[in-house]
């Protein structure tokens, strides 16, 4: 079992600003597991029918819980009638506290008629991030969570089982997209899937995805747009303050887990030339944990000078971060041209096995190398 501390705080440090938590994950990325790790908690299943029977009369079941218990709703969605319950409950029972999961936003099936807005925090639980891997950092630790991924049983196989990752996409398209979403092109989806899968880290061609996948230009923004709230990719926006030559357009897609990258592009072992990209998308999960999604992006000019993740702070300020496996390999080139037209903010080079944080100076520009336990934190997660 992979312990996860880190997110009991934010869940404890969530509850103290709403009775009600929404967690969402991709399926298998640990939630019940999480969820049943929070101490002296009453756990319902709603995958059970003996569960919906429970819940049937939510004020029947609700009003026989002792002020102030811990409640954890297991897969929520599968009730009739899940907004409801967490309704009642957040509105007429304020001494609860109550975690609900699912494996998507909790928008994202007609069941709920309600969007619970000032009632819930939601927190998006990610594929075990590179900071909750124990210790030491070593080359073969990093590449064997590269090709494995993080969510939890692979990570802790040892060897890499094809088998698990096609099941895995077998049963997120039966059980999340055609349940949730009800899209019936099989073939199209996975398709689409597959192929935003492979090019995970580059920018979204939305004709050659249709071309490719033979699906309509809006279908494809369609299915995407699914992916997206399942949590299965995450678009990664341009950054633009407003001014001529930068990229403002088209987004970057990154996919939810190396280890369905690795899959997908045939990967039985991590090569030297392999390991940059996969390493951004580990720093991503770690950034999305510390900041809002709203604050996070890209930044390229029309030259192709480009800084991997730019992060929206206070007071105007515009953090820089570059993904780099050696420190030595950065340059200043692309935050110089960043720093032009935003001069304020730090830099940062975050490296994968870096023990603490340290200062180097390339061209005149300051540069922070942390790993990403160190990376800082928004005033808004912290």
């Amino acid at each position: 079992m992979v312990q996860r501390p880190m997110w009991l705080e934010r869940i404890r440090r969530a509850w103290a600003e709403r009775p009600l938590v929404w967690l969402s994950g991709v399926r298998r990325v640990g939630k019940t597991t999480l969820a049943r790790m929070v101490p002296d908690a009453v756990y319902l299943n709603c995958d059970l029918p003996s569960t919906v029977r429970r819940l049937d009369d939510p004020e029947l079941f609700l009003g026989g819980l002792t002020p102030g218990t811990v409640l954890i709703v297991d897969e929520v969605h599968r009730l009739p009638d899940p907004s409801l319950l967490l309704k009642i409950a957040a509105d007429e029972y304020p001494t609860l506290k109550i975690l609900a999961t699912g494996s998507s936003t909790l928008a994202a099936t007609g069941k709920f008629r309600d969007s619970l807005a000032g009632r819930k925090l939601a927190v998006h639980l990610c594929p075990v991030l590179w900071e909750e891997c124990a210790e030491p950092f070593g080359r073969a630790d990093f590449d064997h969570r590269l090709l494995h991924g993080g969510l939890p049983e692979p990570l802790l196989a040892e060897t890499k089982s094809a088998r698990l990752c096609a099941e895995w996409i077998d049963s997120f398209y039966a059980r999340d997209i055609l349940e949730l979403f009800r899209v019936r092109n099989r073939q199209g989806f996975l398709s689409l899937f597959r192929l935003l899968l492979r090019w995970s880290g580059g920018q979204v061609d939305y004709s050659r995805l249709s071309r490719l996948t033979e699906l309509s230009r809006p279908t494809v923004k369609t299915y995407l747009e699914a992916l997206e709230i399942a949590h299965a990719v995450h678009l990664l926006r341009p950054f633009r303050g407003g001014g001529g030559g930068e990229i403002v357009s088209r987004p970057k897609c990154y996919a939810f887990d190396t280890g369905f990258v690795t899959f997908e592009r045939g990967w039985s072992r991590i090569r030297e030339e392999d390991r940059g990209v996969l390493w951004e998308h580990l720093v991503l999960d770690s950034l999305r944990f510390r900041h809002l999604d709203d604050d996070i992006f890209y930044w390229r000019d029309k030259s192709g000078r480009e800084v991997d993740f730019v992060v929206r702070r206070e007071d105007g300020r515009l953090d820089a971060y570059e993904c780099k496996i050696n420190a030595d390999h950065v340059t200043r080139t692309a935050v110089a041209a960043l720093r032009r037209r935003y001069p304020l903010g730090r830099n940062y080079v975050v490296v994968p096995a870096a023990r603490e944080p340290c200062l180097i100076r390339r061209g005149g520009w300051e540069f922070t190398v942390c790993g990403t336990r160190d990376l800082p934190v928004s005033r808004t997660t912290a």
